[in-house]
């Protein structure tokens, strides 16, 4: 019994209409790809030169051995966030190495405080004898009226003023590490894209989805079972 349903015609439309898109689907995921590509080395490239700009050079003590030497000769306890690289000597022209730079400096700004972060340090210092209910942890104060006074202005807390400049530089050291990280990222992605993309095509091209129309595949239609021929009687 002849298929009512098929139509010859329509099947190679279709057949040729889930090839196009295949192809044309694989062509946009590697533009994309590229695309990511391209920026995540530009966004890592860009990182690179902003650091080497800064002429940043790890200093002798920046090595996990002589950084935990250090603080303990400072006095410094509760420290978790110990460095693992060595940056000593080493110009900061990475992510990574502004990663561990940061560290470093975070170790180098309790030693000027004294073990002390900026919620524990007053804004000013304070004068001797200044009531104990008048002084934060650090010895400052936030009182004026117990401030000591340089040409009649409250005079600064010095630690704590190196506490906000290490901070700021950290932000900045810590956000060209988020940076590279997010190019590396990207890059990868760009790569992940680009193998998605070429294996659309190569499924397109080579008829791995011959017989699977999706939405437009035809239903299937059973053919009704030939009657069998029989000798006729008398043969």
């Amino acid at each position: 019994m002849p298929d009512m349903f098929y139509d010859p015609k329509e099947e190679i439309v279709v057949k040729r209409i889930l090839e196009i898109g295949g192809v044309v689907a694989g062509i946009v995921l590697i533009a994309f790809g590229i695309a990511a590509i391209v920026l995540g080395v530009n966004g890592k490239n860009t990182v690179g030169q902003e650091l080497k700009l800064q002429q940043i050079t790890g200093t002798s003590d920046m090595t996990p051995a002589a950084i935990k030497a250090e603080a303990a000769k400072a006095g410094l306890k509760n420290i978790t966030d110990w460095p693992t690289v060595s940056v000593a000597g080493l110009p900061i022209n990475s992510g990574d190495r502004a990663r561990a730079f940061a560290t470093y400096m975070r170790i180098h700004a309790l030693e000027a405080t004294h073990g002390f972060v900026y919620a524990q340090m007053g804004m000013y210092a304070a004068k001797p004898g200044t009531p104990k209910s008048q002084l934060t942890p650090d010895g400052a104060t936030d009182n004026t009226q117990y401030a000591v006074l340089q040409n009649g202005q409250p005079e600064s807390n010095a630690a704590r003023n190196v506490w906000v400049t290490e901070t700021a530089l950290t932000t900045a050291l810590n956000s060209s590490y988020m940076a590279e990280q997010m190019a590396n990222f990207g890059i990868v992605v760009g790569v992940a894209l680009l193998l998605a993309g070429g294996g659309f095509i190569i499924l397109a091209l080579s008829g791995a989805l011959e017989n699977e129309y999706w939405f437009f595949k035809r239903p299937a239609v059973k053919k009704a079972a030939e009657p069998k021929s029989t000798a006729p009687l008398g043969a």
